[in-house]
């Protein structure tokens, strides 16, 4: 289903575009002489870039100001937007050696897949300026003790509601708990499409088959009850809390949640709620930047809450974006400087205070001026405190990109209808017990 409405389109990209760099670079063109001064060097950084002007404009007065200030230039290469094909770009990229791009942005969840590509940027960083960060991001972007990447900026999933729909049918506050949601959106999608708002639907999420529908379904299960996945070397997947969250997600489609949800990426439901035609949806903290934004007709209606709880309370993933230097680059000196910049605690301060991107930085959090400016950041600070849930990715390592498509494609299959839930667990089950070679609880193979 393509969504309709004003425009927040989907980050640019040009999939012709990337790939002509991914073989430039691969090919080895565009290489920079290791021998120049350092005030001639110039760095390559890969990375998602937002579609909007102002996003890439701030990026360019951001890097401006490093040049300035190091004599060191900066070229960015864009990067496809799924998670699944940006690995697949990064992995090409430094298989081939490729001495370009100097630095990369690497999610959280790779870690542990890309580590031996990557230098130690304890090397270059002082240790006080990685102690500035939180350290759970520090400890997930650490493989053996090496720092593989320095964070940048961080986001938990939330749920994003409207509040003059909310108090228009009666409501002080955004529901509690998933049954609460469901009655909340079922009656607001009917009272909205009573007064002619055919289109209007009560929640609306991505659930298309991608790491993306990985975070949302972990976050169904795990306040269920359902657990993670993964958990103390063993593969849980397959339990009756899993299964019931599942299905209850399974029913909300061409109910509460549009029917073509299950093709929704991130930007479909973005785009969506931008067009005034959703009372909530589950996004990334950070989506409060992009709603908010100049001209969106939702700016001023919106506010952001922790995701609803379940049996075991409220669950919510968390990704993080950092920066990491090839060991291929002819440059890992002036790139680490660069590394170190971005992530630094002004340079986020000051990012913060311009685009409202939650900080990596603890005691940003308390600043008086972050604080009136994106009074949000207090929500998205008591989930990360509060309700926390990691993706399998240390567990699984480099077998974490299998294990996510076997997860995301088997709640796939449950929200179209094509296996039941409890088909679907039990199957993923002894899949992932192929893919990791783990085993099942003790309990749920029968053992004593």
């Amino acid at each position: 289903m393509k969504c309709s409405g004003p425009s927040v389109v989907p980050r640019a990209r040009s999939y012709v575009v990337v790939g002509a760099c991914v073989l430039v670079l691969l090919t080895g063109q565009g290489c920079r002489e290791s021998s120049k001064p350092a005030a001639g060097i110039t760095i390559t950084l890969i990375h998602q870039l937002w579609s909007d002007k102002g996003s890439q404009q701030r990026m360019n007065e951001t890097l401006k100001t490093f040049t300035a200030r190091s004599g060191i230039r900066v070229e960015v290469l864009p990067a496809p937007e799924p998670a699944v094909e940006q690995l697949a770009t990064w992995r090409s990229l430094l298989a081939g050696r490729a001495s370009v791009p100097d630095v990369y942005g690497i999610d959280v969840i790779w870690p542990e897949i890309l580590a031996d590509e990557f230098v130690d940027l304890r090397t270059y960083i002082p240790e006080r300026e990685i102690a500035a960060h939180f350290p759970e991001l520090i400890a997930s972007y650490s493989v053996k003790g090496k720092l593989v990447a320095l964070p940048y900026t961080m986001a938990v999933g939330a749920l994003f509601y409207r509040v003059d729909l909310l108090r228009q049918y009666g409501y002080r506050e955004p529901p509690k708990n998933w049954e609460e949601l469901e009655a909340m959106a079922a009656r607001i999608q009917k009272g909205e499409r009573a007064r002619g708002h055919a289109d209007f639907w009560g929640y609306v999420w991505p659930g298309a088959p991608s790491e993306a529908l990985t975070c949302n379904a972990l976050e169904w299960q795990a306040s269920e009850s359902g657990g993670t996945v993964i958990e103390n070397g063993t593969v849980t997947v397959d339990n009756p809390h899993s299964v019931r969250a599942w299905e209850r997600a399974a029913r909300w489609l061409g109910s509460i949640s549009p029917p073509g949800v299950v093709a929704y990426k991130e930007w479909d439901s973005l785009n969506l709620w931008q067009a005034g035609q959703a009372a909530f949806m589950r996004s990334w903290s950070f989506g409060y930047v992009i709603v908010r934004a100049a001209g969106s007709p939702t700016r001023d209606r919106l506010q952001v809450a922790p995701l609803p709880e379940g049996r075991r309370g409220v669950a919510a993933t968390f990704a993080a974006t950092g920066y990491g230097v090839s060991r291929h680059s002819r440059h890992p000196r002036e790139a680490a400087m660069l590394v170190g910049f971005l992530s630094s605690r002004d340079e986020q301060r000051r990012n913060c205070l311009i685009t409202g991107m939650p900080p990596t930085i603890p005691d940003l959090y308390s600043d008086p001026e972050v604080v009136a400016e994106y009074p949000y950041l207090s929500t998205h600070l008591q989930v990360y405190r509060k309700s926390l849930i990691s993706r399998p990715s240390t567990a699984t390592g480099k077998l974490y990109p299998a294990v996510s498509r076997a997860y995301f494609e088997a709640v796939h299959s449950v929200l179209t209808r094509k296996t039941s839930a409890a088909q679907a667990a039990a199957a993923l089950q002894r899949n992932l017990m192929q893919i990791t070679a783990l085993k099942a609880p003790a309990s749920a193979t029968g053992a004593p």
